[in-house]
């Protein structure tokens, strides 16, 4: 038996295709692949279209070629890593989860990630979950990242998994698309996940009471078929996304508002730092852009140095 398969699920060394039928096998990889370039821990990713055979008699396929990536989600290994993680590939949509509290996400996380789908034009979307649990305080901060991020273009939605806020939104999202669930752990991804397809029964987790962040369930990505057509790729839940594979890229461009202006700069070559007759500083002066999308473009951009020195 041989052909091409999608990659639904990556553990390790090991990987779960699904072949023509609905025929799913586990695969290893034969040879090694440097693909992109990339110093990367994991050649085969969850998203994948690969060539694989199968001997007559034998449990575990083998894996002898990887098919070009439309895209791809990408983040560092760890901070002193030079190794880069490819969360999934091949993605129609990334839906990025967070919560005000319960856990709290941090701004400068939201960015991060969104800076990586602009880079590889993958449209996202913000659900603000557990929208049920927010009091004044909460609700101030979620109209100003309606604010910020609506403005930018995102489409942010406002939902509650547990009390079914907007779910049928959601799931109308999802039709017909590979679409990535990201967030923070604890955010309510693979409780989403479950209440969107029922028979799936992923295994979530309540939040830790001292440090009220989540605890990691999901230990590797996975894609699941929907029902209502497409798949979803449920992801292990991170505190930390390090961007990579854009060290010689001007990272303004990958902040919509900021390139949108950077037009009216004095010079062409602005990074938006310190230089004259800025416009984006001056939009930042102003309150026409957003303060904590600066401070996190201004700590992307040292991180961006940082690495291109060292590499």
């Amino acid at each position: 038996m041989e052909g091409k398969a999608l990659v639904i699920k990556s553990a390790g060394s090991t990987y779960t295709v699904r072949a023509s039928g609905s025929v799913d096998m586990d695969c290893k990889l034969v040879g090694k692949y440097r693909l992109e370039e990339l110093r990367s821990t994991n050649p085969v990713v969850v998203g994948d279209w690969v060539e694989f055979t199968l001997e007559k008699g034998e449990k575990l396929g083998r894996i002898t070629g990887v098919d070009s990536r439309k895209n791809y989600i990408i983040r560092k290994s760890t901070n002193l890593s030079k190794s880069h993680q490819i969360i999934a590939s091949n993605i129609d949509l990334l839906m990025l989860m967070v919560t005000v509290s319960h856990p709290v996400t941090f701004p400068e996380f939201i960015d991060r990630y969104l800076v990586s789908a602009e880079a590889y034009n993958i449209p996202a979307v913000l659900l603000i979950n557990k929208v049920d649990l927010y009091g004044d305080k909460e609700n101030e901060t979620l109209e100003n990242w309606k604010n910020i991020y609506g403005k930018i273009g995102y489409n942010c939605i406002e939902c509650s998994v547990t009390e079914s806020i907007n779910i049928d939104s959601i799931r109308d999202m999802l039709k017909g698309k590979v679409t990535l669930m990201a967030g923070n752990s604890g955010v309510g991804k693979s409780t989403l996940i479950n209440v969107i397809e029922p028979g799936l029964k992923l295994r979530t987790s309540e939040l830790s009471d001292y440090h009220k962040s989540g605890k990691h369930t999901t230990t590797f990505a996975e894609m699941f078929e929907l029902e209502v057509g497409g798949y979803i790729i449920d992801t292990p839940g991170i505190r930390g996304f390090g961007i990579t594979d854009m060290e010689d890229e001007p990272l303004f461009h990958y902040f919509p508002e900021f390139f949108r202006i950077s037009a009216q700069c004095k010079y062409n070559n602005c990074i938006h730092v310190n230089e004259p007759d800025c416009a984006v500083i001056q939009a930042i002066e102003s309150g026409e852009l957003s303060i904590s999308r600066y401070n996190s473009y201004l700590n992307l951009l040292e991180e961006q140095k940082n690495s291109s020195k060292y590499r």
